[in-house]
């Protein structure tokens, strides 16, 4: 069994990023738009600001209070539009609930969503004529890829069909010829499992910790596990690493997995958004 090294790998991505932006004249900016309340998003966003600084980035960091209207926050996403020395936008998701998120998202020009999440963005993913991918999903593909995974005539099994990251890497490994089967909450257990368990590759995204085991996984499959769950002070994946880790070929663990790439994957993006350069 294979560990996919993410955090290994993110270091890679990122020094290569920062290689690009050394021959720059004008250092590409992120802005972050954080709407305080949640302390997860605050994390994420401390990592995002590590992350530029050592890309060579610059990172500004809008910060709104936890009752801030709809209009404020849309307000302040147009002045980040119109601002010329800012490449790249990304509202840190989750918002209140009272704030319509969807509105929000769209309010961000398509050359500054760095997370491809407009819906303008998201139909040119959906057409493959898309310029970069949703942060998260282009990290699982690189990972594949850097561990040399056939994707293409494999079967893969995305379960959990967010915006961020199921129906995205879905896509994305479509669009690497795999066949894909989407599982969601309405699957049914059942199903669920007589699905995975014809995976060649299974990707995991619930939010739910170890909701993948033994039982969902067919021997010598390709395993990316992109939850992040804390229970009392410990992090736990999707996936039950110690049930899964002797039936499957490949595994990202968690810590360590798909997380840092998420991060060097947006510090990649904003490089993208700021030149004329398809890819690194």
């Amino acid at each position: 069994m294979i560990i996919l090294d993410g955090k290994t790998f993110a270091k890679e991505i990122k020094e290569n990023v920062k290689s690009k932006v050394e021959k720059l004249e004008k250092k590409p900016a992120l802005s972050c738009i954080i709407v305080e309340g949640d302390s997860a998003s605050e994390i994420y966003v401390v990592n995002k600001q590590k992350a530029c600084a050592e890309c060579g980035l610059i990172s500004k960091m809008i910060r709104l209070t936890h009752n801030v209207s709809q209009a404020e926050l849309e307000q302040n996403i147009e002045l980040l539009n119109a601002d010329e020395d800012v490449s790249a936008i990304l509202l840190q998701l989750p918002i209140p609930k009272n704030l319509d998120t969807d509105r929000a998202i769209n309010k961000i020009s398509p050359e500054k969503d760095v997370d491809c999440l407009t819906f303008s963005n998201a139909g040119r993913l959906f057409s493959g004529k898309n310029r970069i991918a949703p942060c998260t999903p282009t990290g699982i593909i690189k990972l594949l890829e850097k561990y040399n995974v056939q994707i293409a005539g494999k079967l893969a099994v995305v379960v959990g069909r967010s915006e961020l990251v199921g129906k995205p890497v879905a896509m994305l490994l479509e669009q690497k010829n795999a066949t894909v089967i989407l599982c969601h909450s309405k699957t049914g257990d059942e199903r669920l499992k007589e699905l995975t368990r014809m995976a060649d590759i299974l990707i995991v995204a619930v939010g739910k910790p170890k909701f993948i085991t033994a039982e969902h996984v067919k021997q010598g499959a390709v395993v990316v596990d992109v939850g992040i769950n804390r229970v009392d002070g410990k992090i736990y994946g999707d996936v039950d690493f110690e049930s899964v880790k002797n039936i499957c070929s490949m595994i990202t663990p968690v810590p360590g997995g798909v997380g840092p790439l998420t991060v060097a994957c947006l510090m990649e993006n904003t490089y993208l958004l700021a030149t004329d350069e398809k890819e690194i």
